[in-house]
């Protein structure tokens, strides 16, 4: 039985109605996730100057790298890099300070790229990150570890 043109106009207007249904949820859930859960931008919403972030506060040059702190927890600050071989990765959004927990399963020098085209000098952004073994890290009185190769 052959369908009527009527048929196939019906049928694309419910597919219409269920698609727009559809992009309108999806839509409010994303409307709801940043009013209501404060989900925008996809980091903390401490908001930084990225233009003075070195000249004071916790991003100046003797603070950046690694440091334990009295609780025992060990806090690395880095500026906009992230680290290969791991499943550590982070939105990083100009003016905003980002956090990222991870355990390191295996020990190592670990490279740390610019994953994502952000500009001029894009392809110079890296670092590398040592990854010891407890036994060997020890941080100095002020609970900071030293970068040097050992």
């Amino acid at each position: 039985m052959a369908a009527t043109e009527q048929d196939v106009q019906r049928s694309e207007a419910r597919w219409a109605v269920w698609v727009s249904l559809f992009v309108l949820i999806i839509f409010g859930l994303t409307v709801f996730a940043a009013l209501v859960l404060h989900r925008n931008p996809p980091s903390n919403l401490e908001r930084i100057d990225p233009k003075t972030l070195h000249l004071s506060g916790e991003f100046t040059e003797p603070n950046l790298g690694t440091r334990v702190e009295q609780n025992g927890q060990v806090t690395t600050r880095i500026v906009a890099t992230l680290v290969s071989g791991t499943n550590v990765n982070t939105m990083v959004v100009p003016g905003y300070v980002s956090q990222v927990h991870t355990v390191f399963r295996t020990t190592g020098n670990l490279l740390m790229p610019c994953h994502e085209f952000c500009g001029f000098g894009h392809s110079q952004m890296l670092a590398r990150v040592r990854v010891v073994p407890a036994a060997e890290f020890r941080p100095d009185t002020e609970g900071r570890v030293s970068c040097a190769a050992p």
